[in-house]
């Protein structure tokens, strides 16, 4: 049988990578370059490749250029640590038969290999230049997900709070998709009361309200061919939901005032803030129509849970908003920007740069220059993100409600006792709680008894 090409230049992993291999009763070659991968393929035929985008003498998208000129049928699996919306549509462009992020799961490796190798994949169009901006995990999982909706003709939904990013994401998708060439129509469906908003998505006949004086395409009609993307649509009433379900299954509909059923090509990408399940749990919004919308669903990370974005994201609107300035942030400043819990997430980090580069002229930013409400941000409010991120990973693990109290109270005691030298009848008085309670919480919590302590005067 043919061999699998590894090309990876860490060696533990792949080695485990050929385990992984034999497994499936296939040998494996070992490149740690992309010269002597190259030089690999040219001396035997492959079955596959699993190909790490990071290399020390070439990109791997480079070489998967390459090999698409070369061997255009060979299924190849992407391998990467910092996946890009770039990378993973060029990936998808090139027909890459799948796209993996590290760390690993050799299981997962596992079974995508098997199904590689019995059935690779076909091209798939996209690609474009990438303004989203992002090397955590969260956005790494956001990248792939939109290289699949670029390949796709399917609705999105793209959820999330608001000012993460979504109407960017949406056009990333429409300029990466197929209907490129055609129009790509935004329409904000939470600024329209009921009337307007369905007049501005169906359009109107003439005389069909006071003030028709013509008739008038809507945005569905404007968006033929191309993209319609209604942000904030866990705000449509009822009534307009019930009239856009039947334009998305049947996609025909009717002008206002008018009686001939209109049919339009276009494609919808719609945007909530709203948990769209607790809205169709509430009766607020129709079944029907959210599982018409959410085939591919895109969640939007908050910028608290993707911290680490932070710098990549300032460089970037520093470059943006001031070309001609040469701006760089101080590491106070970057510090002030990290601890901030971001309720307005990307769009308020934006503004915030905006402002300090508007008050200060000098080529350095200080804490100073940023807004009030972000330099001086309550200690509570620094809390709550530190807690989200805490709470994220505990729950990754499967943790009960229980677990969770248990080891808040065990690090709140532990932080209380070393306040009070270790002295839980003094802190049981100074908090106003029960001295044997605490005694026999610090028991079970830390898993020692308490050190002796004076008795109480």
């Amino acid at each position: 049988m043919k061999p699998v090409l590894i090309v990876e230049d860490e060696h533990a992993l792949a080695a485990a990578l050929a385990v992984v291999c034999r497994r499936l009763g296939r040998t494996a070659r070992i490149a740690a370059s992309g010269a002597s991968a190259w030089a690999e393929l040219e001396s035997a035929e492959c079955a596959a490749v699993l190909l790490d985008i990071g290399l020390p003498d070439m990109s791997g998208m480079e070489l998967l250029g390459r090999l698409r000129e070369r061997w255009p049928g060979l299924p190849v699996v992407i391998l990467t640590a910092h996946a890009t919306f770039d990378t993973a549509v060029l990936s998808k462009r090139h027909g890459v038969a799948a796209y993996l992020l590290k760390p690993l799961s050799l299981d997962e490796v596992q079974e995508t290999l098997r199904q590689v190798l019995s059935e690779p994949e076909s091209d798939s169009p996209g690609t474009g230049i990438s303004l989203l901006v992002g090397a955590s995990a969260p956005m790494q999982r956001v990248f792939l997900e939109m290289a699949q909706a670029c390949a796709s003709e399917a609705a999105v939904l793209l959820s999330g709070p608001t000012g993460t990013g979504k109407t960017l994401a949406a056009r990333l998708i429409h300029e990466n998709s197929p209907r490129k060439s055609g129009p790509f129509v935004t329409l904000h469906c939470g600024a329209l009361p009921e009337t307007l908003l369905e007049s501005e998505l169906f359009g109107h006949e003439r005389h069909a309200f006071t003030g028709a004086q013509a008739g008038r395409a809507g945005h569905l009609e404007r968006a033929h061919r191309g993209t319609l993307f209604l942000d904030e649509i866990g705000d449509i009433s009822l009534a307009v939901q019930a009239k856009l379900l039947r334009f998305v299954e049947d996609r025909v509909f009717t002008r206002i005032g008018g009686r001939e059923d209109l049919g339009v090509d276009v494609r919808l990408v719609t945007a909530t803030h709203k948990n769209l399940r607790d809205e169709v749990r509430a009766g607020r919004f129709r079944e029907d129509l959210y599982y018409r919308l959410h085939v591919l669903e895109i969640g939007m990370p908050a910028l608290a849970d993707r911290r680490g974005d932070i710098p990549a994201l300032a460089h970037f609107f520093l470059g943006t908003l001031a070309p001609d300035r040469r701006v760089r942030l101080s590491p106070d400043t970057l510090e002030v920007l990290r601890n901030h819990p971001w309720p307005g997430n990307v769009r308020e980090l934006r503004n915030a740069l905006e402002h300090a580069l508007a008050v200060s002229g000098q080529s350095v930013l200080f804490p100073r220059d940023l807004p009030r409400s972000i330099r001086e941000t309550d200690p509570v409010d620094i809390l709550d993100p530190v807690l989200d991120d805490w709470l994220a990973s505990q729950l990754q693990n499967g943790v009960s409600y229980e677990a969770l109290l248990d080891e808040l109270e065990k690090r709140v005691l532990r932080k209380l006792l070393d306040r009070y030298d270790h002295k839980p009848t003094v802190l049981a008085r100074e908090l106003r709680i029960n001295r044997v309670t605490l005694r026999k919480r610090c028991r079970e919590l830390l898993a020692a008894p308490a050190e002796p302590e004076e008795l109480d005067p």
